[in-house]
């Protein structure tokens, strides 16, 4: 059963006030301008009063029992940062996408974005701004990274303070709501990244109105978020209530889940299965809930009340495979993908993911479970996202570490696997710009920062000499992508690769039909409905065409390569100079 909505809550004549505060034997509302108001407590831990007059535009704190006044941890908007006043927001907003069908799963290309260097604006309407140029790439979704306010000028989102607030950095509410209406109307979905297993070091002042935190799980970040121990039932309602309200009064159509393995909830249900059956409850068009874990487990997709009725998860073991074949990658995780060849890769596409119990090539422990029942179109997969760029010393990507031919291989391998694929911004025009790490924290905790980064990548060599500095503004401006050069050049024969293979991808049948096998070292045969796409990812391979085979593309056209070297026929065969991918057409 859902509990009231917390926060500032605009209602005929004025505004109710509900905030969560166990803690507090008092709690005073002060708006600006008015004298203080007690709030009335209530059950669980909450107190609200409705205080006549007040309304959209009005700015307010809450006092804990006399002591120190604080922002509401249910902000809708913080315009003067995370540790200045809350504002009062109406959500009332003239939406034209009433008839509004989100893609299916299966029809699903995600496009993740960070808002803040996704243009040179860096903002909600500079997204909007290039819509257009997205629905013409041929994706179905914007994946936003976290949004939530967070303390300085920039950052990469993941150390949110004001949950509920879109940050000020990138517009005010209305503006994310007209990016959003606006995706509908181009028929594009609009994804949320969310974290809910830790808060940020700085202006989280949630734990200040209750306990937020237990001492009895551990994670990365410290002590656990207190999902299970004693007054969890607060914190729980206060994390499902921020998700329901993305998703109600922003009119989103989904979320994927921080690093969910952290979520740690030795309690029945679990907190991601009481997420999934309330927002499934949702009136409205379907939402997706997407996780980021690391772990393969089935579970995680297994429908409510034995699994945890998501809807698919992020899938890393296809970016680790091409990443060490192309680059060489075999440091810190990259170690379980050393030596990793075609037969494996074409396992994990006809899988979903690698690792399904086998052992660690690292440990020799047995890693991940079984993928069967799992539909391939439920993991996610990439050969970019912003952990895999931005965990690197520099933030390359691996465009930036690879040929140009290797990097239209992999491309091509991605967007025909029956997966779901994930694009990382720019990378379909192959962006010079890098995505290092970078924050804009105080003058205390910047420091500590830039060292905890270095120590957490410790097992990766890059991180051992001069990496760009996160508190340095340099290192955030050299993320801003560069929308002119996606015009000429390599950039731009890379932008038309990835437009035909996105144009080409509705027609490659349904994802429980594809099957990849290998048919080199390091080359491979996907076979997808009425086509075969054949990529070889070092070259040299002499691929076997199917009888009648008509040739649809190659990565070496004129068209997708600044110098062409179309694969050599021989009969019915062909063979790349260097690494390369066709696609040809068989019935």
């Amino acid at each position: 059963m859902r509990t009231p909505p917390l926060g500032a809550l605009v209602e005929p004549g004025g505004t109710r006030f509900r905030v969560w505060a166990p803690a507090a034997t008092r709690v005073d509302v002060e708006v600006v301008g008015r004298d203080p108001l007690r709030l009335d407590p209530g059950d669980g831990g909450h107190h609200e009063a409705f205080v006549e007059g007040v309304g959209a535009g009005a700015h307010y704190r809450f006092r804990l029992d006399g002591g120190d006044a604080f922002p509401d941890p249910a902000s809708r908007f913080q315009p003067e940062g995370v540790h200045g006043p809350s504002e009062v927001v109406d959500p009332a907003f003239d939406w034209t996408d009433g008839g509004w069908e989100p893609p299916t799963l299966e029809d699903l290309v995600v496009y993740e974005l960070h808002v803040g260097t996704f243009t040179p604006e860096g903002t909600f309407d500079g997204v909007r701004q290039r819509l257009a140029a997205l629905r013409e790439l041929g994706v179905t979704a914007l994946e936003l990274m976290p949004v939530a306010d967070f303390p300085g000028r920039w950052g990469w989102g993941y150390d949110g303070a004001a949950l509920y607030a879109p940050s000020r950095a990138y517009g005010r509410p209305e503006s994310l709501r007209r990016l959003v209406d606006a995706a509908h109307a181009e028929g594009l979905a609009v994804l949320l990244d969310v974290v809910y297993n830790h808060l940020g070091p700085d202006g989280a002042y949630l734990a200040a109105f209750g306990p937020a935190f237990t001492s009895k799980h551990e994670t990365p970040w410290g002590q656990g978020m207190n999902l299970d121990d004693e007054g969890s039932r607060g914190l729980r309602d206060f994390f499902l209530d921020n998700a329901l309200h993305w998703l109600r009064e922003y009119h989103l159509d989904g979320f994927r889940l921080d690093a969910i393995h952290a979520l740690v909830d030795d309690s029945e249900p679990h907190f991601l299965q009481e997420l999934t059956a309330q927002v499934r409850a949702l009136d409205g068009p379907p939402r997706l809930l997407i996780a980021e874990d690391p772990r393969n487990l089935n579970t995680l997709v297994q429908p409510l009340p034995e699994g945890t009725g998501l809807d698919a998860v992020w899938a890393d073991d296809l970016h680790h495979q091409v990443r060490n074949v192309l680059a060489g990658d075999t440091e810190g995780y990259y170690a379980d993908y050393a030596d990793a060849t075609a037969a494996e890769i074409a396992q994990t596409l006809d899988r979903g993911w690698f690792y399904d119990g086998r052992p660690s090539k690292q440990t020799g422990r047995p890693r991940g479970t079984s993928a069967e029942g799992v539909r391939r179109e439920q993991c996610v997969v990439c050969i970019q996202n912003h952990d895999q760029v931005g965990n690197r010393p520099t933030g390359a990507r691996l465009h930036h570490e690879v040929s140009a031919a290797a990097y239209r291989a992999a491309s091509a391998l991605l967007l025909a696997a029956p997966e779901t694929p994930l694009l990382f911004q720019g990378q379909e025009w192959a962006a010079s710009a890098p995505f290092p790490f970078f924050s804009d924290h105080n003058d205390e905790l910047g420091p500590l920062v830039s060292a905890g980064r270095k120590r957490e990548f410790q097992d990766f060599p890059g991180f051992a000499g001069t990496v760009p500095d996160p508190q340095d503004p340099a290192t955030f401006r050299q993320a801003v992508l560069d929308w002119d050069e996606r015009e000429a050049g390599e950039h731009a024969r890379t932008l038309a690769l990835y437009r035909a293979l996105l144009a080409l991808r509705p027609a490659l049948g349904p994802p429980e039909a594809a099957r990849a096998e290998a048919v080199g070292p390091q080359a491979l045969r996907i076979d997808r409905g009425g086509y075969v796409v054949l990529v070889d990812l070092e070259g040299g391979a002499r691929l076997a065409l199917p009888a009648g085979a008509e040739t649809v593309l190659t990565t070496e056209d004129a068209t997708f390569a600044v110098d062409p070297q179309p694969p050599a026929r021989d009969g019915d065969a062909v063979t790349f100079a260097r690494p390369g991918a066709l696609v040809v057409r068989t019935a």
